[in-house]
C-alpha cells in the first residue's frame, strides 16, 4: 500500500499564490476532486472577529481558487460553503475575515448550509454506515441530518494551523464538525474524538472527493480555537488523507500526534488514514515539515470559559450542570460564550496579542487585503501595517450586545419550542 502524501511549502506574500497553485498538485488534488462534480470550498470561521490564525484566510481561500481556475475547473462548479453555530455569526466572520471579498472577486457561488438548504436525515443518506459510529447513535438517538447538496459532492477543507481546548489541536477533520453537524453539535462535546472519526466516515460515503489545505502562515498556540497566541509561521500544507495533514499539523505544533491528539489516534486505528508521521510522505518543503515551533497547547493557560468548558463536558460540573445543555435552558451557556468571549477577552487582550503579527507581512496583508497589487505569484508589496484592525469601544460593545441576541433567537432549543407551539396551534 502506497504512503499518504502530505505537501508542506513554505511560503510568503509575494509567492503565496504561485506556492498554493504547487501545493495542491504536489499533493495530487485532481486525483480526488472530480472536475465534473460540484465542489465545496469549506470556510473555516471559528470567530466572527479577525483573530489570527482563528480562521480561513483570504490568501489561503484566494489561492485555492486561482489553482482550480488554473486547472481547468469550472468557477460554476466552486462554492464557498458555510455553517451556522449560536455563538458565531457566519455573515459577520465572512466579511471580518475578508472571505467574502475573495468570493466577490471570483464570481462564484456563497452558499450558507443553514439558510434555504436541504437537510437529509443520517439514514438516508450513509444507510448501514450508521452501524460502525462509535457515538452518534448515542448521543442522537433520534437520529441527525446532514446538508443534502454535500451528497456527491466534493468538499475541500479550509483549516488553519492551532491548537484547540477539546481535542488538542484542531484541522481537517474537525473541519467537517462546523458542516455535517447543525443544531445541537454541543452534544457531541463529551465524545468529541469519537464523533471526528464518525464524521470522516461519512464523509467518505458521502463526498465525490475529500482534500485538505491548510494554511500555517499565522498559526495559534493556547486555549484555542478562538483566544490564542498567534505567530507568523509561512508554512502551508496540503492532503488527501485527513488524518496525515492532522498529524503533521500536530508534530509541527509539537505534539506526538498519536499521543496527543485521541481523534488521530481513533482515525489512524480504524484504518481512515494514517496518523503515524513515520508512515506519512512529505513532499515539497522536508526541512519544513520537521521544524517544531514547541507550543503550550491548550492546557498550560486556559481561560476562565475553557476551565469551566472541561468542568462541564469532562469534569466536577458534569452531572449537575450538563443536563441543562440538552433542554431548554441551553441558552444560557451561548450567552456566556458570548458575553466571555466577544465582551470581555477580546477588547481585554486581543489587541495587545495580536499587535506582533499585525507588523508581520501577513499582517500587512490582511490590513491591506484588496487594496495591494496582485500578479500571478502573490503580492509583491503588502503595504503598511495597521493597528486599527481590532474593533473597540461603543461599536464593539453594541455589536457584541447583538450577538447575545442572536445566541438567544438563533438557539435551537427556543426555536424548537416555537415549532412545537405552532404546530399545536395550526395543527
Amino acid at each position: 500500500m502506497s504512503k499518504s502524501v502530505v505537501a508542506v511549502i513554505k511560503t510568503k506574500p509575494a509567492t503565496v499564490l504561485e506556492d498554493y497553485h504547487r501545493l495542491m498538485n504536489l499533493a495530487r488534488y485532481q486525483d480526488v476532486i472530480d472536475k465534473s462534480a460540484d465542489t465545496a470550498l469549506k470556510v473555516n470561521i471559528s470567530w466572527h472577529f479577525f483573530y489570527p490564525s482563528s480562521s480561513t484566510t483570504p490568501w489561503q481561500l484566494d489561492g485555492v481558487i486561482r489553482a482550480m481556475k488554473k486547472d481547468g475547473y469550472d468557477p460554476n462548479l466552486i462554492h464557498a460553503c458555510h455553517n451556522r453555530t449560536v455563538v458565531i455569526d457566519a455573515h459577520l466572520g465572512e466579511r471580518e475575515n475578508k472571505q467574502i471579498d475573495v468570493v466577490q472577486a471570483h464570481g462564484i457561488r456563497n452558499i450558507h448550509l443553514y439558510e434555504g438548504q436541504e437537510w437529509i436525515d443520517i439514514r438516508d443518506a450513509v444507510g448501514d454506515l450508521t452501524k460502525k459510529f462509535l457515538c452518534l447513535n448515542e448521543v442522537y438517538p433520534k437520529g441527525f441530518s446532514i446538508p443534502k447538496r454535500f451528497i456527491g459532492e466534493n468538499i475541500i477543507h479550509l483549516p488553519t494551523v492551532k491548537t484547540h481546548v477539546f481535542t488538542t489541536t484542531t484541522g481537517a477533520m474537525k473541519n467537517a464538525f462546523g458542516g455535517l453537524l447543525n443544531e445541537h453539535r454541543h452534544w457531541t462535546h463529551p465524545v468529541i474524538h469519537e464523533t471526528l472519526v464518525d464524521l470522516l466516515m461519512i464523509q467518505k460515503k458521502i463526498h465525490k472527493g475529500i482534500f485538505a489545505v491548510m494554511d500555517g502562515t499565522f498559526a495559534g498556540d493556547g486555549p484555542g480555537p478562538r483566544c490564542m497566541v498567534p505567530y507568523t509561521k509561512d508554512i502551508i500544507l496540503a492532503s488527501q488523507d485527513q488524518v496525515a495533514i492532522d498529524a503533521v499539523a500536530a508534530k509541527l505544533m509539537g505534539f506526538d500526534p498519536l499521543k496527543d491528539c485521541k481523534f488521530i489516534r481513533l482515525a489512524h486505528d480504524a484504518g481512515l488514514g494514517c496518523g503515524d508521521p513515520r508512515d506519512i510522505q512529505i513532499v515539497g518543503d522536508v526541512e519544513a515539515a520537521n521544524e517544531n515551533w514547541h507550543f503550550d497547547g491548550p492546557f498550560k493557560q486556559m481561560t476562565f470559559a475553557s476551565k469551566n468548558q472541561h468542568r462541564i463536558y469532562w469534569g466536577p460540573l458534569k452531572k449537575p450542570v450538563e443536563w441543562s445543555l440538552k433542554t431548554w435552558l441551553a441558552p444560557w451557556a451561548y450567552v456566556a460564550s458570548v458575553a466571555y468571549h466577544d465582551m470581555f477577552w477580546y477588547p481585554r487582550f486581543a489587541k495587545e496579542k495580536m499587535a506582533p503579527v499585525l507588523e508581520s507581512p501577513w499582517g500587512k496583508l490582511f490590513a491591506n487585503w484588496g487594496k495591494v497589487p496582485v500578479d500571478e505569484r502573490g503580492f509583491p508589496d503588502v503595504g503598511a501595517a495597521n493597528p486599527e484592525l481590532v474593533a473597540m469601544g461603543v461599536k464593539h460593545f453594541l455589536e457584541g450586545m447583538r450577538l447575545i441576541g442572536m445566541a438567544v433567537a438563533e438557539s435551537p432549543e427556543l426555536k424548537a419550542r416555537k415549532r412545537r407551539r405552532e404546530s399545536v396551534q395550526h395543527p
